[in-house]
């Protein structure tokens, strides 16, 4: 190999989606048929309230939003849809709530787009008023702020969180697998590393290697002959400098054993700073997970169970108006 390059990938066409029913005797629900989707949602529509999805995502640049966007959008034209970009932002997701709620939505699922189901959890359900301790600190557009001074967002909507992350789905295997087939490679011969964003806490980094492994288990039944997972711990420089130095070590390793080394970003979109972090080692680089129409199935189903079944939230009703406390 000569330094790295990246490796395409073909996507699939869009999967189809369900559909909404609209019942006069009680709320409109999502159903699982897809026989007449468009009228079934025109009617949920003209309906009291109808349910709603908010998709909360980390945010970047113009291509990296862009990439959530456009996975978003099956879903549009089935029932309102909002984006909240920031990690657990609260204006943002203020914002967010109260486009639905100008659309008539009274009952909204809260699906968070992040690798691990722990990012962010602790404001989000403060934010949400699903719990009643502040975090110890939340964010406000890119900046860091004590959680005790953000209040709750004020909001009648019923919130329907879905607690579960990307990783060790099977819609993320699917990419995974996609991505490294993508390389060209034989796979007897192709040493494939996933690199994930990381967490700070050791207990919660670990649950996302955990997660990462079942992932990469279905490379390993695919007949790739090595498969590495590590997380960089991007924001925390004692651990970032500990995991840049395994991660090398790693790679030049396989580039020793193998004939090709495939590096996967284990991250929403973007190869993040890998490059970086690899510089004068060879390997191939693939996309992160979007674009692939396999996020908007994992989308959906997260929408769908918590729409459909209601088990897993709580209403957030006459909580105070969200704000930083001056």
């Amino acid at each position: 190999m000569r330094g790295h390059r990246h490796a395409g990938t073909h996507l699939a066409a869009l999967a189809t989606l369900w559909t909404l029913a609209a019942c006069a005797a009680r709320p409109p629900t999502v159903q699982r048929s897809l026989s007449t989707e468009h009228e079934v949602a025109s009617a949920g529509r003209s309906s009291a309230g109808v349910p709603g999805v908010i998709v909360m995502a980390h945010g970047g640049d113009e291509g990296w939003n862009a990439s959530v966007e456009a996975a978003v959008a099956p879903l549009r034209g089935r029932l309102p849809v909002e984006i909240a970009f920031g990690m657990a932002d609260p204006n943002t997701l203020e914002a967010a709530l109260g486009r639905l709620a100008a659309e008539g939505v009274t009952r909204a699922a809260v699906v968070r787009l992040f690798v691990s189901g722990e990012s962010f959890l602790h404001s989000t359900e403060y934010l949400l008023g699903l719990r009643s301790d502040p975090p110890r600190v939340a964010m406000i557009g890119h900046k860091m702020v004590d959680g005790s001074t953000v209040d709750p967002i004020a909001t009648d909507l019923e919130l329907l969180l879905a607690r579960e992350g990307l990783a060790g789905s099977d819609e993320v295997a699917e990419i995974v697998t996609e991505r490294a087939a993508g390389a060209g490679t034989p796979p007897a011969g192709t040493g494939v590393v996933m690199i994930g964003h990381g967490m700070g806490d050791e207990g919660k980094n670990r649950r996302v290697l955990a997660r990462m492994e079942q992932t990469a288990g279905h490379l390993h039944d695919l007949g790739y002959a090595e498969v590495e997972v590590a997380t960089l711990r991007e924001d925390w420089p004692e651990a970032r400098a500990a995991s840049e130095e395994r991660i090398r070590r790693v790679v030049a390793r396989m580039n020793a054993s193998w004939d090709t080394v495939v590096v996967i970003p284990y991250r929403v979109s973007g190869f993040g700073p890998y490059a970086q972090v690899l510089e004068g080692l060879e390997y191939l680089a693939t996309e992160g997970l979007l674009p692939h129409p396999r996020i908007s199935d994992w989308i959906e189903a997260q929408a769908l169970e918590h729409l459909g079944e209601g088990s897993t939230g709580v209403g957030s009703h006459n909580q105070p108006k969200v704000g930083s406390k001056r």
